[in-house]
């Protein structure tokens, strides 16, 4: 079957941190026997700061973030089997996501992707006549980043035909241990754009730890970090390429994951910075928020703060041994439950669950 993906980047992880869950999840798909093409515009600097080229399991089209050039790759739709709609692309969301309904041919399965399901359904809840809420009576299916069982809830309660959790996951063949790198070394590291909605809980998890522990070092990656005042004991890289973020994530004693304010406001929504910082064997520390028993065991496989207080004290009692024990845990449990692999087949099943009226449309 031919999949049509309009999506943020394929190629790059630039101000795009789905780059990797894309990767990971199509190109399962792709060895599954799935055509995939792969629609991405060329903005925010993204095609400047590119992680892989084109890869050889997919047709990557980088077009113009022009309306001329949105119609054109929207006209392709009409070819595939399975039409899908990303959110967060940036340019002409709403016109692509009306598109894909429009162009799409009979029979062909209409798919929202939704990588920021809880901000969406913020959005939708104050907004009747949001592009999202508007378009549910035309799709097929609503996939997301994760959210679990409230934002399956939520996306029924707005009509959804079907809404199914496709969490994150690790490519082992990308993401593993390797070697450690000088200029990673820390006591806590922590990789993440700065946004408006995470911004204050960097501040707490990240930030205020390290004011406590002077004598600790701590390294922060990510774009627009350069401007924000920071303790002396904090260091700033800027972007961290996907490349590196094996030796990011093997160096310090420890890595931490801060969840954006709706993520943990709505819980089930691992990012793609824990699959990674698990399958490089690192002893990773969290935020709190609901469901992390799905995916990791608590103080055995990872460590989970409800504020910088618990991060601090974590940090003070953790010996290299304690974190390569909870870090190889980790890598366990992650590798045995949690891969692109078996995200890949709960989406293939989910495609052939609705392939008879593809045939119907053949026929």
């Amino acid at each position: 079957m031919k999949i049509a993906f309009y999506g943020s980047s394929l190629l790059s992880s630039y101000w795009n941190g789905a780059a990797t869950y894309y990767r990971g999840i199509l190109g399962e798909l792709a060895k599954r026997g799935y055509q995939i093409t792969f629609y991405e515009p060329d903005a925010f600097d993204r095609q400047k700061h590119r992680d892989i080229d084109p890869p050889d399991w997919c047709r990557s089209v980088v077009y113009p973030a022009t309306e001329d050039a949105m119609r054109g790759v929207l006209a392709e739709a009409a070819d595939a089997d399975i039409v899908v709609k990303a959110n967060g692309v940036g340019v002409f969301d709403r016109e692509l996501l009306e598109g894909i309904i429009a162009h799409a041919r009979p029979g062909a399965l209409r798919i929202f992707w939704d990588v920021d399901a809880a901000a969406t359904l913020d959005e939708m809840r104050a907004d009747a006549s949001h592009p999202v809420r508007r378009a549910l009576p035309g799709l097929d299916m609503v996939l997301t980043y994760g959210g679990g069982p409230p934002v399956v809830e939520a996306y029924r309660g707005f009509g959804a035909k079907l809404c199914e959790p496709v969490y994150n996951a690790l490519d082992p063949a990308t993401h593993h241990p390797a070697p450690a790198d000088p200029k990673f070394a820390s006591d806590l590291a922590f990789l993440g754009n700065r946004l408006p909605d995470r911004e204050a809980r960097v501040e707490e998890f990240f930030l205020k730890p390290a004011a406590q522990l002077p004598d600790r070092s701590f390294l922060i990656g990510g774009n627009g970090w350069d401007s924000k005042p920071m303790p002396d004991n904090v260091r700033h890289l800027g972007h961290v390429y996907t490349t590196e973020h094996n030796a990011f994530n093997c160096t310090p004693l420890a890595v931490l994951n801060v969840a954006r304010d709706s993520m943990a406001n709505v819980g089930f929504s691992p990012a793609t910075r824990v699959f990674e910082a698990a399958g490089a064997a690192a002893c990773l520390i969290t935020d709190a928020w609901e469901g992390i028993e799905l995916f990791l065991t608590p103080n055995s496989e990872v460590l989970v703060a409800r504020d910088g207080q618990d991060v601090a004290d974590h940090l003070a009692a953790l010996t290299p041994e304690r974190a390569r024990e909870i870090g190889q845990a980790a890598l366990a449990r992650i590798k045995g439950e949690h891969t692109y692999a078996l995200r890949g087949a709960q989406v293939d099943a989910l495609f052939k669950a609705h392939a008879p009226q593809l045939e119907e449309a053949r026929a």
